[in-house]
């Protein structure tokens, strides 16, 4: 038997079994060593089922990055994402081949490529509006994709809680929210405003739906894909386009409406802690980055600030007897 495929096989039903990861996670690193293992195949000459750990040494997992973002054109975050999963695979192997320890220590040395830190994308207010304003609310999808689009923009879930959530997750009465499971299996309530929590109120009522249920089903009665969310906000994005003109210049994802929601929270005056707290952030450092987006921040803090030369007005208050006889 050759040492990269039981490696391989107890990473996934041993250590992320363990750690019990989120079904995305061990879909992500599924989707990692299928490509890595294709790529062997390929430069190697070998099924995957031949393979040695020491075929997939420094030199082999630099190609195969230098692959995924030449030949498949990937971001330089899904590099860093794959090169991820193969650490993780390879800090296990430590345990399993320790005498593979320089070659598995010469992996884990490759670093994470660095990347442009470039501003989220997030939309306005009357963008906002101009959204919620198209799906056809006379119809069941279009109840369905307006209030998916509501909740999104305004409790700021990553897609995958979103599509997840059940009936018996949103909390409509006094005190209403959303309960969901994030990254980590870290629980968390999303508080929701009256006019919405009414909306979802008389949605479930109207469906006549079970605890059990989708809060958002597809035609069919599961849970929406991913992929399905992506594909409602392209199909709404030309016509509120129409409404709205800055939209056609802005590539508007599922996740920016995550963003939407965290900048109404950072305009409102709401803490970064706060906000960390509310989108289920393990700290405030992911949140910093709708700091350096709020511009409107940037120009109130530019306005308080004095130009060299002036000279800054202070208070000076009038004489009590001044003051007396200009109130009479």
């Amino acid at each position: 038997m050759t040492t990269l495929a039981p490696v391989m096989q107890g990473f996934f039903t041993e250590r992320l079994a363990q750690r019990r990861v989120s079904a995305h996670t061990v879909a992500a690193y599924r989707d990692t060593f299928r490509l890595l293992l294709e790529y062997a195949r390929r430069q190697l000459g070998r099924p995957p089922s031949a393979l040695e750990l020491t075929d997939i040494d420094a030199v082999f997992v630099g190609g195969f990055l230098d692959h995924l973002e030449h030949d498949r054109h990937n971001s330089v975050t899904t590099r860093n994402a794959r090169l991820a999963a193969i650490h993780s695979l390879f800090a296990y192997a430590a345990y399993r081949c320790p005498q593979h320890a320089l070659l598995i220590q010469r992996v884990l040395a490759i670093p994470q490529k660095r990347r442009d830190c470039t501003l989220v994308c997030f939309l306005s207010h009357e963008e906002t509006e101009a959204l919620l304003a198209v799906p056809d609310q006379s119809t069941l999808l279009g109840r369905r994709d307006h209030l998916l689009l509501l909740v999104a923009t305004q409790s700021g879930l990553r897609v995958s809680e979103l599509t997840a959530l059940t009936c018996a997750d949103a909390e409509l009465r006094t005190g209403a929210h959303l309960r969901c499971t994030g990254k980590g299996r870290k629980q968390r309530c999303t508080p929701l405003t009256k006019p919405t929590a009414r909306l979802l109120q008389r949605w479930i009522t109207s469906r006549d739906a079970a605890p059990d249920d989708p809060l958002f089903p597809n035609r069919v009665g599961g849970h929406l894909s991913r992929d399905a969310v992506a594909d409602l906000l392209r199909k709404y994005l030309p016509a509120a386009a129409e409404r709205c003109p800055a939209l056609a210049s802005k590539n508007v994802t599922p996740h920016t409406l995550r963003h939407t929601a965290a900048m109404a929270l950072l305009t409102a005056g709401v803490d970064t802690s706060t906000i960390a707290l509310w989108l289920g952030h393990a700290s405030t450092k992911a949140t910093d980055v709708y700091l350096h987006a709020d511009l409107a921040m940037k120009e109130r803090a530019l306005a308080r600030t004095a130009p060299r030369g002036t000279a800054t007005k202070r208070y000076r208050p009038t004489d009590s007897l001044l003051t007396f006889l200009e109130n009479l």
